[in-house]
């Protein structure tokens, strides 16, 4: 599994019914620093693409978790449950959870409420694989900034993911990207857009 995230704001507010609903926004386009190669290496960069995780939002059948985490022991919605709805667009992957009473009684999710009210926890990270070659040949590129003659030394190698297989956004608490939002407030539903791998290494340092 393949992590990326960033950071955004959270505000929460509850429904009347008693549930909170939860608000995200992950940029598309956006560079994310993965490493900054330490004392010799070179610092990897990362840019999901726009509508690069079309795929499974587009197929309203594959469910998508919410996670703390990235831990699917800690889950707090899901589209097959009913509660987690994507709108994907050119700009930013938008999605919508709810967080029901009784999943509030949950232990894990009051840590997270406790959490996100101290602050503590404002990042956002979706949980994603590649493809194989065998079904996209070019699910991803990877470029180098080229050489900086100022400091002497190459720049970063940016890899852009063009396509990429979403199971999971996690709530984090250091996310890699900045440029985006959490929000939690009143909410109900209008409409749902249409829309456990197995872990492996990230593309780091």
């Amino acid at each position: 599994m393949l992590w990326g995230g960033h950071g955004g704001g959270l505000e929460l507010r509850k429904r009347a019914s008693g549930a909170m609903a939860l608000r995200g926004r992950f940029p598309y386009g956006k560079a994310a620093v993965l490493s900054d190669g330490g004392r010799t290496g070179r610092p990897k960069k990362e840019v999901i693409a726009p509508r690069a995780f079309a795929y499974r939002i587009d197929r309203p059948e594959e469910d998508i978790h919410f996670l703390v985490g990235h831990s699917y022991d800690r889950p707090l919605a899901s589209r097959g449950a009913g509660t987690l709805i994507f709108n994907d667009t050119d700009e930013a992957l938008l999605f919508e959870a709810i967080i029901t009473e009784e999943m509030q009684e949950v232990s894990y999710v009051r840590d997270f409420l406790s959490g996100f009210a101290a602050g503590l926890i404002m990042g956002l990270s979706p949980g994603f694989r590649i493809p194989p070659k065998r079904a996209v040949e070019e699910a991803e590129t990877i470029e180098d900034e080229g050489y900086d003659p100022e400091n002497g030394a190459h720049n970063a190698i940016i890899r852009t993911v063009h396509h990429a297989l979403l199971y999971e956004v996690s709530a984090v608490t250091r996310p890699a990207y900045d440029d985006a939002q959490i929000e939690e407030r009143n909410w109900t539903p209008q409409q749902v857009w249409p829309v456990t791998p197995k872990p492996q290494m990230r593309w780091r340092a």
